[in-house]
C-alpha cells in the first residue's frame, strides 16, 4: 500500500518537469521571429537629422479642408451627427449633390500666408494639410483625375500656396493623402470577383501616379501622412504598398511616413507580425493620448486631436465639449513628456477662412508657447516619476528638467525624484529666471521645490538644474534604527 503513493510521488515531479519544458519549447518557439517579405525592414529610431527634427518639433497643426467645408456638416437643413468630412457617406445626403460641390468651391478668402501666420503665432513647428480626403476632391492640378480644384471655381492650385507661405515661416509641410477614393471607380472595400481585382489594379496605378505626383510637384514637403487604409482592398496589398514606399523614399530620400500606410503579408498594420513598427513613427494615437512611456514602446510618435470631440473637416455647429487652451497646452505638454508631438487640427470654412474660435485658441496656446517653448522645443521623456502637479521634460544632453505645472498643491511644495546619484543645483522659473526658489531635500534623491504660484492663472514651467552628486554614497539620510 505504501508503493502508491511513493509513484504518485515521483510521477508528479516528472509531470512538472515535461510540462515546464515543453511550456519553455512552444514560448520559444513563439519567440522566433516571423520571416517577413513586407513587414518593418528597421528596428529603433531614425537618427538621422530629418527625423530628429521632427521628434523635436513638439507642437504641430494639422489642416483639414476640402469640398466638405462647403456644407458644413448639413444638409438641407439637417445636422449630420458625424465628422464633416465624412457627410457624403451619410444616407442624407445624395452622392451626385455631393459631388456637384465641385462646381461651388471657390474660397474667395483663403489666404495662405495668413494660414501660415496663425500657425507660426500658435507656435507649430509643423503641419499637416490634406491634399484629398475619402471623397477624392484634389486640392493640386492632377492630371490623373478631373475631380481636382482646377475645375472648380477656384481653378489655382491650393497646394502650391500652402507649401511655400508654410516653408517660408519656418514650419515644415506633411501632405495628408487618403488611399480610399470614393470618386475613383476602381476603389473597393474589398476584393471578391475577378472583375473586383481588375478594377483595383486600375486603382492601383491611379495612386501611385498621384504620390509620385506630389512628390514631384511640392519638393519643398517632408512627409506623407496616410488615411483610408483599413479597408481588406489596400491591406490585401503588401506587396504592392512596400514596393510603392520603396520607391518613394527613394525618390525622396529622408521623406517621413507614419504607421498608418501599409499592412504586411499578414494583414497586420501599424505594427507588423513581429510587433515591430511599420514606418517611421506610430499614428496610433488619434484624439487620444498614452499615460506612460511603457505605452509608446521605445516609438516616435505623435498625437493628432481635435477642438470639439471628433470634428476634423469645417463644420457649423460644434457639439459637446470645446476644448480650452488650457487642456491643448497640457496635452502637448504630457504628448512632448512621453516623447511624443502633439497636432491640432483646424477647419477652416468653405470661402477659405478660419473660425474665430480657432484662431483665438491659437494666440493663447502661442502667448504660453512664447514664455515657455523651452519646455517643449527638442525635448522629451525626463526619466522622473510622474508627480500630481504636472509633467516634466527634458532635453538631450543637457542638464536641465522641465517642471510644467498644472495643478498647484495647497503646500506650495512641488516634490521631484530625482534619478540616483543625482542633485539639484539650482531651481527657478521660466518666466523669471531672476526668482531663485527654494529646494529643500526631504528623502534620499526627493526634493521639495517650493513655488509661490498663488496668482498663477495659467500653467507655467520651473527649472531645474541638475548635477552629479560628488560621491556615490553622499546621503543626508540613514535609515531609521530601531
Amino acid at each position: 500500500m505504501v508503493r502508491k503513493p511513493i509513484k504518485s510521488f515521483i510521477i508528479l515531479p516528472l509531470l512538472i518537469i515535461l510540462t515546464t519544458a515543453t511550456t519553455g519549447a512552444v514560448y520559444a518557439q513563439n519567440a522566433e521571429k516571423i520571416k517577413l517579405k513586407h513587414g518593418s525592414h528597421r528596428e529603433g529610431k531614425r537618427t538621422d537629422a530629418i527625423m530628429q527634427k521632427w521628434r523635436g518639433n513638439g507642437l504641430g497643426q494639422f489642416i483639414h479642408w476640402g469640398l466638405y467645408a462647403i456644407p458644413g456638416g448639413e444638409w438641407n437643413g439637417k445636422q449630420y451627427n458625424g465628422a464633416a468630412e465624412w457627410i457624403r457617406s451619410w444616407n442624407e445626403m445624395p452622392k451626385p449633390a455631393y459631388d456637384s460641390l465641385i462646381y461651388k468651391f471657390n474660397p474667395v478668402n483663403f489666404n495662405a500666408d495668413q494660414w501660415a501666420a496663425i500657425a507660426k503665432d500658435m507656435g507649430a513647428r509643423y503641419v499637416t494639410i490634406t491634399t484629398k480626403h475619402h471623397d477624392g476632391f484634389c486640392l493640386w492640378p492632377s492630371k490623373y483625375t478631373s475631380y481636382t480644384v482646377a475645375n472648380s471655381p477656384w481653378k489655382k492650385d491650393i497646394m502650391k500656396p500652402l507649401v511655400d507661405a508654410y516653408d517660408k515661416a519656418g514650419i515644415d509641410v506633411i501632405l495628408y493623402f487618403s488611399i480610399m477614393d470614393w470618386n475613383h471607380p476602381g476603389w473597393r472595400y474589398d476584393i471578391k470577383t475577378r472583375a473586383d481585382s481588375i478594377a483595383f489594379e486600375g486603382f492601383k496605378k491611379f495612386t501611385r501616379n498621384q504620390l509620385i505626383e506630389l512628390l514631384t510637384m511640392y519638393p519643398k514637403a517632408k512627409g506623407l501622412w496616410f488615411d483610408g487604409t483599413w479597408d481588406k482592398s489596400w491591406i490585401k496589398q503588401a506587396k504592392f504598398a512596400d514596393e510603392l514606399e520603396a520607391e518613394m523614399r527613394k525618390l525622396r530620400p529622408g521623406l517621413i511616413i507614419g504607421s498608418r500606410f501599409r499592412a504586411d503579408e499578414y494583414g497586420k498594420r501599424h505594427f507588423d507580425s513581429n510587433n515591430v513598427l511599420m514606418g517611421d513613427y506610430e499614428q496610433g494615437w488619434e484624439r487620444k493620448l498614452p499615460n506612460t512611456i511603457a505605452d509608446v514602446h521605445g516609438n516616435d510618435w505623435d498625437c493628432v486631436m481635435t477642438i470639439p470631440e471628433n470634428q476634423w473637416g469645417y463644420n457649423k455647429a460644434w457639439k459637446g465639449h470645446i476644448k480650452t487652451s488650457t487642456e491643448l497646452i497640457e496635452m502637448t505638454a504630457k504628448a512632448v513628456s512621453l516623447g511624443g508631438n502633439f497636432v491640432l487640427n483646424f477647419g477652416p470654412k468653405g470661402d477659405g477662412s478660419i473660425r474665430d474660435q480657432e484662431k483665438r485658441l491659437a494666440l493663447e496656446i502661442g502667448d504660453w508657447m512664447k514664455v515657455n517653448n523651452e519646455a517643449i522645443y527638442n525635448c522629451g521623456y525626463s526619466g522622473l516619476e510622474k508627480q500630481d502637479w504636472g509633467y516634466s521634460t527634458k532635453k538631450t544632453g543637457i542638464d536641465k528638467i522641465y517642471m510644467v505645472v498644472f495643478n498647484i498643491p495647497v503646500s506650495g511644495a512641488y516634490r521631484v525624484k530625482l534619478p540616483a546619484k543625482t542633485a539639484i543645483a539650482k531651481s527657478y522659473l521660466l518666466a523669471d529666471q531672476n526668482q531663485v526658489l527654494k529646494v529643500e531635500e526631504v528623502h534620499t534623491n526627493e526634493y521639495f521645490v517650493y513655488a509661490n504660484a498663488a496668482n498663477q492663472r495659467k500653467p507655467f514651467v520651473i527649472v531645474l538644474e541638475t548635477k552629479k552628486k560628488e560621491r556615490s554614497g553622499e546621503n543626508n539620510y540613514d535609515k531609521a534604527k530601531t
